[in-house]
């Protein structure tokens, strides 16, 4: 749904999730080759009953390294109250006085280490990563309580500096979207 992009939401197949004793509500790990995000899973829409299909949005599907169609592995995760959490800007960049703002856009949000968080400030889009997060976990759920600190030092780790642009970001284009899929998707994944 548009209304999840960004926001660390995956809406999974009502079947899969009975089966895997998962409820909305619930922290969850999709993980593939070796990569992992982290998300809450809500209701999915009920024509996706029985499909077996999760829906998530383009930066947790970049930061899998996956497409849609794309098969990933998705547990269940007991995830701690974030006490502390301590986010760097992807560019050169000094912000005073946003911590309550972006606790606010974090707030309900389960995140990790590294991960990208998109933030429009003044109606810009702004990453900012993960750094670091107290209690010391896999993955921590920031909340109202939750401390936040914007660090002064762009963030250097991995994919920094790379513009992320997902289908997402392009707004109001549906048809033109489907049309660019269908030409740039179909041919990587059925080259024949």
């Amino acid at each position: 749904m548009a209304s999840d992009v960004g926001r660390g939401i995956a809406r999974l197949d009502p079947v899969v999730a009975a089966k895997l004793g998962i409820e909305s509500g619930d922290a969850i790990e999709i993980s593939v080759k070796g990569k992992r995000a982290f998300a809450l899973c809500w209701a999915a829409h009920p024509r996706d009953a029985g499909k077996g299909t999760i829906r998530i949005d383009g930066y947790i599907r970049e930061s899998l390294g996956v497409g849609i169609d794309d098969r990933v592995l998705v547990r269940k995760v007991s995830v701690k109250p974030a006490q502390s959490i301590t986010l760097a800007p992807g560019e050169r960049l000094r912000i005073v006085g946003g911590e309550e703002y972006i606790r606010g856009i974090l707030s309900g949000r389960v995140v990790a280490r590294g991960d990208m968080v998109p933030v429009r400030i003044m109606g810009r889009p702004i990453s900012f990563y993960v750094v670091s997060f107290q209690p010391a976990a896999e993955a921590v759920i920031v909340g109202d309580d939750t401390s936040v600190k914007i660090s002064e030092t762009p963030y250097s780790g991995p994919a920094s500096g790379i513009p992320r642009i997902t289908y997402e970001d392009i707004g109001g284009l549906r048809d033109a979207i489907q049309k660019v899929r269908e030409m740039v998707e179909l041919p990587l994944r059925h080259p024949e």
